[in-house]
């Protein structure tokens, strides 16, 4: 018997219900501790994909330096020893987060699991008093965004997505916000997004579970599956698990752009695109019927290799999103970083630089007042460390700068490039009843369904 992810997520919150909730953490009750004590956190899933840890391993860390510490889980028990070691061996290891949860009472909750846990291991840990520190991109579908928003509206806890272009990369993302906010670009203002391309490699042979991996743990909700060190390892190329390169670099590009635009809040009213998928992929796919565990795929990578689409807003504004943006009657070419041009004139910015004719002519006011609106668009706290901020928000009890709403409102355009793509037709969306417009077959794919046993905490 299956359930609905959506399911799966209120039985979660449910079950999160029962574990007693500790008090909020303020500078005048610091859990009735010394003021000078740190706020416990317990990292959940540290280890894997990219060298000895992956993100979730690298935000754990940055948590402990502001933090303490207390505990780790990670459904690889080598994980949880290797990342223990660092800590001197003295931080209780789990593979279950819900026993984690419901023992430790941590204060504070990093995820760095692979991207189908994200919202599950969110939701529960909201649920049991924790704020939460999670890694982009937050949700998996449309509809575990409502979810998560709605419980983190409803439990009041600080919630911080890594999205940490918002923070870092020395202002130049923050910088050309408020200049696209600013108008100097013009009224009409248009963004061209490039976030690369995907490999199409598959299929891939099952192995045996390498020892210390509780396999279909790491499975969980989605379809059940054999072992291949690249289900597990690269698992953004796979749908059943995350979105490819939308909801990979899409949650960074496409967050700052629809951010610029002015659409952070709300979102696109129409999508109009088409892509490609590797070759494991069959003309006309059901991709409902497969996101269910209905129907099956060889055992490749499946998400969108190629992309060209446009996110038309209310305003007329434009969003295009390309795995490598070339402009046809022009030299401009790019495979990563974001074009903002209006009819005064346009800019570019990537990790590296932001670069264009009006940014060389901005005088030293002009500088001061897109640092003034910097600071505005920053909640006037001090960009620079995305960890950081969320640990002021601790104390300030404020939604830090890369929030469960805005984060949603982004995720949601991520997955409406791939549903467009999937069923290869342009589509109607209502960003304020977060539906599509007279489109059932695109509506299905805004949820998943789960596996039972996956639904009930352990010991209820």
């Amino acid at each position: 018997m299956t359930s609905t992810r959506r399911d799966f997520l209120k039985k979660s919150a449910a079950t999160g219900a029962l574990v007693s909730a500790p008090l909020i953490w303020t500078p005048d009750t610091a859990f009735g501790r010394n003021l000078n004590s740190k706020p416990t956190v317990a990292s959940i899933g540290v280890g894997g994909s990219r060298g000895r840890y992956n993100q979730g391993g690298h935000i754990a860390r940055k948590a402990s330096k502001l933090g303490k510490t207390i505990a780790v889980c990670d459904v690889d028990s080598v994980h949880t020893a290797e990342f223990n070691k660092d800590f001197g061996g003295k931080l209780n290891e789990y593979t279950d987060y819900r026993v984690l949860l419901e023992k430790e009472k941590p204060d504070v909750v990093t995820i760095g699991t692979p991207d189908h846990w994200h919202v599950p291991i969110a939701i529960a840990a909201l649920r049991a008093g924790c704020d939460v520190y999670c890694e982009k991109p937050l949700t998996l579908t449309i509809q575990e965004g409502i979810d998560v928003r709605n419980v983190v509206k409803e439990t009041g806890r600080v919630f911080q997505v890594g999205t940490q272009q918002r923070s870092e990369n020395e202002n130049r993302f923050l910088k050309a916000v408020a200049i696209v906010q600013s108008g100097r670009l013009g009224k009409n203002v248009n963004a061209y997004v490039a976030i690369g391309g995907a490999p199409s490699e598959g299929p891939f042979e099952s192995t045996a579970v390498p020892e210390g991996l509780d396999w279909d743990f790491w499975v969980g909700p989605a379809p059940k599956a054999d072992y291949s060190e690249e289900r597990r390892k690269q698992f953004r190329w796979w749908f059943e698990y995350s979105g490819g390169k939308m909801t990979d670099w899409g949650a960074h590009h496409i967050d700052i752009a629809q951010w610029a635009l002015g659409y952070d809040k709300s979102g696109p009213v129409e999508v109009v695109g088409k892509g490609t998928f590797p070759p494991i992929v069959p003309d006309d796919f059901n991709w409902d019927a497969f996101l269910n565990g209905d129907a099956k795929l060889p055992s490749g990578f499946n998400t969108a290799v190629t992309f060209d689409i446009d996110l038309k807003f209310k305003n007329g504004s434009v969003m295009n999103v390309n795995d490598v943006y070339k402009r046809p009657d022009s030299n401009i070419e790019f495979g990563n970083g974001i074009l903002f041009e209006g009819e005064n004139g346009r800019i570019f910015v990537n990790r590296g630089k932001l670069e264009g004719k009006l940014i060389d002519e901005l005088s030293e006011s002009d500088h001061e007042e897109i640092n003034a609106l910097v600071a505005e668009l920053y909640k006037g706290k001090t960009p620079g460390n995305h960890m950081q901020n969320f640990f002021e928000c601790l104390e300030d009890r404020q939604q830090p700068i890369s929030d469960v709403s805005t984060h949603h409102r982004t995720m949601t355009s991520c997955h409406l490039c791939n549903i467009s793509v999937m069923l290869g037709r342009d589509l109607k969306w209502d960003p304020k009843a977060e539906k599509f417009v007279g489109d059932e077959q695109a509506q299905a794919l805004t949820s998943r369904r789960s596996r039972d046993s996956y639904l009930v905490a352990s010991g209820t």
